[in-house]
Order: C-alpha cells, then structure tokens, then sequence
C-alpha cells in the first residue's frame, strides 16, 4: 500500500498541507480560543502548555496538516491521518479543529471531503474518535456519512483517558453518496 500520510491536498476553498514545526505559532494563535474545545474531552486544550504536547503529538504521528484557506492564506486549523492499519483496510481521521472564523462556512466538510477522497484511494474504511460530549463533530460526521459503530475509552498524547464514541464510513457508502 503507497498510502502517504501526508500527501498536499487542494480544492477551491481549501489548502491541506504537511504540518512543520514552524507552524507552531500560527496554529496555536488558531487553537488559543477556548471556545473551539469547549465541546471536546480535552478543554484545556487552547492553553499554550497543553497545546505544545498537542503539537508534538501532532509532529510525531508523522500524518498531521496545516489547513490554510486558498484565497486567503488565512490558518483554518488542523487535522491529521493515524493508525492505518493495511490488514483492516482502514485509517482513522481525526485531531481536528477549525477556527470559529471558518465555522458553518464549509471549510470542515470541505477539509474531511478533501481527506476521505484520498483516503479511499487505498483504504475501505475510514474510522473517526469523537468525544462523547462532542456533539457539534458528532453531527458534522453524521452529515457525512459517518455511522457510530463503538463507544471506546481513548488515551491521546500525554493527555488522560476520555470517553469517545467511534464513527466509519465505509468507501461503498462515500461513493455512493459523491456520485
């Protein structure tokens, strides 16, 4: 499988790029408003400490992105690729958010669209954690196509177990629904 983690994606309104260690400042000048996580598990997230193990879990997973609106390379937030597994055809998305800036103007679907087309290019399944109490992702997921099949406990990066609920779909299904 040629299944690269980090591919540069691109449609009309969005550009998907490999995250950097550069990019630090400007995500987190992004990710620093409390208002972004105050649905996920990990709510502390927009505080600089919390956001640096957040980062460096981010670079090391070796799948993460910067997404950055085309017209006007304004910083949209992040998301990233992990746990491709070859024998279940499936490869989870996830880690996302998206600044308040780019809420309810595409930007989400248009990035989760741009990822899932690559992504079953190589796999049959995509899988996404969604925190319990996240019920604005849960929806988002749910708007396209996403099918709650667990509920799981999840340790992320250097952060204390959470509660998520677990959400595919299936590449029949996405394309279906694209054609």
């Amino acid at each position: 499988m040629n299944f690269d983690l980090q591919p540069t994606l691109e449609n009309n309104l969005i550009k998907v790029v490999p995250l950097k260690e550069e990019d630090f400042e400007a995500l987190f000048a992004v990710a620093s408003d409390p208002l972004i996580w105050e649905q996920h598990p990990n709510k502390d997230r927009y505080k600089r400490e919390v956001f640096e193990n957040f980062f460096k879990g981010a670079m090391e997973s070796k799948g993460a992105f910067i997404v950055y609106e085309k017209h006007t390379n304004k910083v949209v937030g992040s998301s990233r690729y992990y746990e491709l597994d070859e024998a279940a055809s499936s490869v989870a998305v996830g880690y996302t958010f998206i600044g308040r800036d780019f809420w309810g103007k595409g930007h989400n679907k248009a990035l989760k669209t741009l990822m899932l087309d690559y992504a079953f290019q190589f796999v049959d399944h995509v899988i996404l954690h969604i925190g319990a109490t996240n019920f604005r992702s849960q929806k988002a997921s749910e708007k396209l196509g996403a099918v709650k099949i667990s509920e799981i406990e999840v340790a992320y990066y250097g952060e204390p177990v959470k509660w998520n609920f677990v959400y595919q779909i299936d590449k029949a299904k996405w394309t279906e629904k694209v054609s």
